[in-house]
């Protein structure tokens, strides 16, 4: 899996794989966000990019580089 809004259809399309039975990859790299912000606080997208990444690598997939997943073929 990969594309962009890492926080958004990155995350919904992993989860509802994975509840659906399949095992599912995201290619960190190949995927994209942007700074959110909440209460005044601004996040910046690599801090988005890497605790969205790392909450779905935690069960609901395993997430790789694309060079990790092109050496695995």
């Amino acid at each position: 899996i990969c594309g962009m809004q890492t926080h958004m259809c990155v995350d919904s399309t992993t989860r509802a794989a994975k509840d659906l039975g399949f095992n599912c990859v995201v290619i960190g790299d190949a995927c994209a966000t942007k700074d959110l912000e909440i209460n005044g606080v601004k996040v910046k997208a690599v801090d988005v990019q890497t605790a969205f990444l790392s909450a779905l690598n935690y069960f609901y997939s395993t997430v790789m580089t694309t060079e990790q997943y092109l050496k695995q073929k």
